[in-house]
């Protein structure tokens, strides 16, 4: 999303208020907690659903679902 809007990682940390170890964990595909994905909508003009999948972990004994973001 970030090259279709051409967003480099620098203009997105300002725009959010986020900071580089924010858009390294976006990238590894780790958890970051929602209020910074709201930050992160703002600034790019967008959804959560446009950013975020849900994906059954089928590793997980107790059938849990978690979000990972789009890369």
């Amino acid at each position: 999303m970030m090259i279709e809007k051409n967003i480099s990682n620098a203009e997105l940390m300002r725009r959010a208020h986020i900071s580089a170890n924010i858009i390294t964990k976006i990238k590894n595909g780790q958890y970051i907690a929602l209020e910074k994905v709201e930050s992160i909508c703002k600034a790019m003009n967008c959804t959560p659903n446009d950013m975020m999948e849900f994906i059954k972990d089928s590793d997980v004994e107790d059938d849990n679902t978690k979000a990972e973001v789009s890369r």
